[in-house]
């Protein structure tokens, strides 16, 4: 395949076939008047096709401010529209392949509602981009965990402890046995936990711990900030025996993860945190799907697709395409299929292993439970406990009623969260 494809929902007061080549038009050669330099050579070569219209029915009030209607226009209309672009255009670029899929598309008078699905790229794509370096077979050697998910959770409060207490909570999570530990994403550098007094006090902790028991959790520093920022806190992580970095997406865009990938020795863990700014209005942005894709190419190993009954406003079945579309191959055939590991949270406890494997089908993933652990009635270690012991029953076929039954660690976390 040597064009770049991608798939919209649209809604627009115009004809679909009029609203579609103006799509195609605004995002290859044209402009909103034919001009003497776009000759027919020059479409034949470059502009976008329109491959495919598929109505979807009709409504008769605008989703987004500012479209406009042609004259005797009576209502919108909504459809799926997929266009296809040539690769020369912009050759194998993840900033310049955003700049077309997910550009002024979404400032076109001519649509009430415009959202980016999917998109499927040439072979090129994965042949200039390193992608993932460990992804879910490397990240379960680095935390010794095989056959479960890896156990983790967030230190809380997010911000606001200094490095030896932040040191202190790493302490209690490792005697627990917890598999993988994160900093919020509001936790950087500031001046009452400077980056690199953390990952000291930290990485004494679990390297004391790794030394007693033999297994070193893993711990992801954010190390978001600008790129010589980033090479350079990645490099105290790696030289004080941490196993794992942590970058918010949206914080340093594209450039910035493809440049931490050149340099990064260990795992790369995507916080997606602003991502609801694309996807919670269902009339505009773009769908998880195809915004995981280039954050995968540029070579993140584990990103955040939030949990079931989470305490946000994404419903399970949204969580669950996300989740699934992470351990997905990108590309048919051989090679690097660019999958990376899940990472469930947000408002997580026991109870949701259950419903999360039988739905995913899957423990390639990372279990973050904040409160879920850390609000155990029976200690961190027994919050620890609770999901390992709940994830361990769901494998083996039992309810969470009938693994309450059998274990009080989940019992007391049943009687606490299942509100």
């Amino acid at each position: 395949m040597s064009r770049i494809i991608a798939r919209y929902w649209i809604e627009t007061a115009f004809p679909l076939e009029q609203a579609a080549e103006t799509m195609a038009g605004e995002q290859s050669s044209g402009t909103f008047v034919r001009v003497p330099g776009e000759t027919a050579e020059l479409r034949e070569r470059s502009a976008a096709r329109v491959e495919r219209i598929a109505e979807l029915g009709a409504v008769e009030t605008p989703s987004l401010p500012g479209a406009r209607q042609p004259k005797n226009s009576t209502g919108y209309t909504r459809a799926e529209v997929t266009l296809s672009w040539p690769i020369a255009n912009m050759g194998p670029s993840l900033p310049n392949l955003m700049a077309t899929v997910a550009g002024n598309l979404f400032e076109l008078q001519q649509f009430s509602g415009l959202k980016l699905l999917d998109v499927t790229l040439p072979d090129a794509f994965r042949d200039a981009y390193a992608g993932p370096r460990f992804a879910v077979a490397g990240t379960r050697k680095l935390a010794g965990v095989e056959r479960l998910p890896l156990i983790g959770t967030i230190i809380k409060p997010s911000v606001g402890m200094s490095a030896e207490e932040t040191a202190a909570m790493v302490d209690q999570l490792a005697a627990g046995g917890i598999d993988f530990i994160k900093d919020d994403e509001l936790q950087a550098d500031g001046p009452h936990c400077p980056f690199e007094d953390r990952v000291g006090a930290v990485m004494r902790v679990l390297n004391r711990h790794a030394d007693r028991t033999g297994k070193k959790a893993m711990f992801a520093f954010n190390l978001t900030g600008d790129v010589e920022q980033m090479r350079r806190r990645h490099d105290v992580v790696e030289a004080a025996g941490g196993t794992c970095v942590m970058v918010s997406l949206n914080s340093v865009g594209l450039a910035g993860v493809i440049e931490l990938r050149r340099h990064a020795r260990l795992p790369i863990h995507a916080h997606r945190n602003g991502w609801g700014m694309f996807d919670r209005c269902p009339a505009l942005g773009m769908s998880y799907v195809a915004w995981q894709k280039f954050w995968r190419l540029a070579g993140v190993d584990h990103m955040h697709v939030n949990g079931l009954r989470n305490k946000f406003c994404e419903g399970d079945d949204s969580v669950i395409a996300s989740a699934r579309e992470c351990l997905t191959p990108m590309f048919a055939g051989l090679g690097r299929g660019c999958e990376i590991m899940p990472v469930f949270s947000s408002g997580q406890w026991a109870g949701q292993a259950f419903d999360t494997y039988k739905r995913l089908g899957s423990t390639d993933l990372i279990h973050a439970c904040g409160g879920g652990i850390a609000a155990h009635p029976g200690g961190i270690g027994a919050g620890v406990r609770s999901i390992r012991l709940a994830w361990e029953s769901a494998l083996a076929g039992l309810t969470l009623e009938e693994a309450a039954r059998a274990h009080i660690e989940i019992r007391q976390a049943v009687e606490l969260f299942a509100k």
